[in-house]
C-alpha cells in the first residue's frame, strides 16, 4: 500500500522542482522518500501518515525550545491580532535590537532581515563597502547561504582561488572568493601574506555545522582575529546556526573572540523567518539611509517573527537553561558512542551546547576533508534504521543535529534503546 508521504512527494514533483523547497529535504543524500510533516509538539513530530518521531532536526536549528512552545505560540497569536505586517518601524523591533546588542557584546548596532542568506549577503556587501576591497575568504565545508559570492568551493590544494559550485554563478564573481581549509592556520597566514591588502572580509562559521559539526582547533579563531586586525579586513562570524544555540553569548562567547560583524538567524526567530546582522558601530553606520551601502527588505522586522523571537530569547535566559541543554546533548552523544562501541562499530560523536555531530569514523573530524572520510553508506543505513524506530535525525551525513529543551531523559533513553536495537542487528 502506497503511503500518503509517497503520494504527496510524487504529486509535489509536478509543481515544485524536485518536489521540495530546499534541496536537503529531498533525501538525496540518504535515499528514500522525504517525510511530509503535519504537526509538532515538544520533542516530537508527526508525518502525513500520522507516524510520530523524536525530532533531532528541529527545523535545522531554530527550535531550541522544541515544537509549539506555548509561550512562543501565545506571543505569535497576540501579535497576529494587531496585524501581519506594516513595512514600517515597530516598538518590538527596537526591543529585540536592544536585546541582541545586550546579549552579544560584539554587536553595537544590528539590522533585522528575513533569512540567514540575506544576513550573510548583506554582511559581505557591507564589509566590501566599508573597506573598499573585493576579495573574500571563506572555508571549505562552511555554508553561508546561496549568495553568488559564497557558493564557492575549493579545488585541489589548500590555497585555491574559488570556482563556482553552482550553475548560474559566474567565474568572475567566484574569482573574488578564496577558499581555504577550515582549521588551517598556516594557509591563513600564507594567503594574508599574499593578498592581505586586497581582503575585504573573512567569513567563517566559528563552529561549523554545515559539514556536520566541526569545532575550531585551538588558535584557529584567534589567528583569524589577529590577521584581520593587522590587515584591516573585516572578520565576519556566521552564527546563523550557532547563535544562541551553543550558548547565551553564542560561539564567540565560548571562544572569547570578538568579530567585527556577526550574522544571526534560526533561534532569534523562534521558528519564524527572521535573521540579523550586526557589529561595530563604525561599520554598521555605512548602511543606508545614513551610509552608501544599500540594503532593504519589505518584511524585515516582521512583527510576528519579532515577537516569536523575543519570546524565545527571554526563555533561554532562564538560569540553568544551557547547562541542562548541554547535559541532555552529552547524554545522547556519549550514549550512542557507548552503544556503537559495544557492537564493534566504527563511530564517534561530539556535542556543543545544543548541537551535536555523529560520524561513522574512528576520530572526530576537524576539516571538510576528514568529514568526507566518514562512511556515508553506514550513515545512510543508520538513518533509515533509526527512522523506522521513530527517531528522526538529519537526512544527510553532512549536517549537525540539534537537541531542544523539550528533550527529556525519556526521549534520550528511547533514542538509545532504538540505537541498541539497530546496532545489535548491524
Amino acid at each position: 500500500m502506497t503511503s500518503l508521504n509517497q503520494k504527496l512527494f510524487e504529486f509535489s514533483q509536478e509543481y515544485i522542482p524536485g518536489g521540495v523547497n530546499s534541496p536537503v529535504r529531498a533525501f538525496k543524500s540518504v535515499g528514500g522518500v522525504p517525510i511530509f510533516f503535519r504537526r509538532g509538539k515538544g520533542a516530537y513530530v508527526w508525518d502525513a501518515d500520522n507516524n510520530s518521531y523524536i525530532d533531532y532536526v528541529g527545523s535545522w536549528g531554530p527550535l531550541i525550545l522544541g515544537h509549539a512552545h506555548p509561550k512562543v505560540i501565545k506571543a505569535v497569536q497576540t501579535a497576529v491580532k494587531n496585524g501581519l505586517t506594516f513595512g514600517a518601524p515597530t516598538e518590538a523591533e527596537l526591543e529585540i535590537a536592544q536585546l541582541l546588542c545586550t546579549l552579544v557584546p560584539s554587536i553595537e548596532q544590528v539590522r533585522l532581515v528575513s533569512s540567514g542568506t540575506e544576513a550573510t549577503m548583506s554582511a559581505i556587501r557591507l564589509a566590501r563597502g566599508y573597506t573598499g576591497r573585493n576579495r573574500i575568504i571563506k572555508f571549505e565545508g562552511c555554508y553561508h547561504g546561496h549568495d553568488d559570492a559564497l557558493l564557492v568551493k575549493a579545488g585541489s590544494g589548500a590555497l585555491t582561488l574559488g570556482c563556482p559550485s553552482s550553475a548560474g554563478v559566474s567565474a568572475e564573481i567566484a574569482s573574488y572568493t578564496t577558499v581555504l581549509d577550515y582549521n588551517d592556520q598556516d594557509g591563513l597566514e600564507k594567503i594574508f601574506g599574499q593578498f592581505g591588502e586586497e581582503i575585504a572580509a573573512v567569513i567563517v562559521e566559528p563552529v561549523a555545522g554545515n559539514m556536520n559539526l566541526v569545532t575550531p582547533k585551538p588558535g584557529f579563531l584567534s589567528t583569524l582575529r589577529e590577521l584581520c586586525t593587522k590587515h584591516g579586513s573585516v572578520l565576519v562570524f556566521d552564527e546563523v546556526m550557532t547563535g544562541f544555540r551553543v550558548g547565551l553569548k553564542c560561539a564567540q562567547g565560548i571562544y572569547n573572540i570578538k568579530p567585527d560583524l556577526t550574522t544571526l538567524g534560526k533561534v532569534i526567530g523562534g521558528g519564524m523567518p527572521m535573521a540579523a546582522f550586526g557589529g561595530r558601530r563604525d561599520i554598521m553606520q555605512c548602511l543606508a539611509p545614513i551610509g552608501p551601502v544599500y540594503q532593504a527588505g519589505t518584511l524585515s522586522g516582521n512583527p510576528i517573527a519579532v515577537n516569536a523571537g523575543l519570546a524565545t530569547l527571554r526563555l533561554i535566559q532562564v538560569s540553568g537553561f544551557y547547562k541542562k541543554l548541554a547535559t541532555r546533548n552529552l547524554q545522547l552523544t556519549e550514549g550512542l558512542t557507548k552503544v556503537a562501541k559495544k557492537y564493534g562499530i566504527t563511530f564517534c560523536a561530539q556535542s556543543l551546547g545544543g548541537m551535536f555531530g555523529l560520524y561513522f569514523r574512528s576520530n572526530i573530524p576537524t576539516s571538510y576533508a576528514e568529514v568526507m572520510e566518514c562512511d556515508r553508506k553506514s550513515f545512510n543505513r543508520f538513518f533509515h534504521a533509526m527512522l523506522r524506530e521513530g527517531i528522526y535525525f538529519a537526512p544527510s551525513p553532512f549536517e549537525a543535529g540539534f537537541v531542544s529543551s523539550a528533550h527529556s531523559n525519556k526521549e534520550i533513553n528511547s533514542t538509545l534503546s532504538a540505537a541498541e536495537k539497530v546496532f545489535s542487528n548491524w
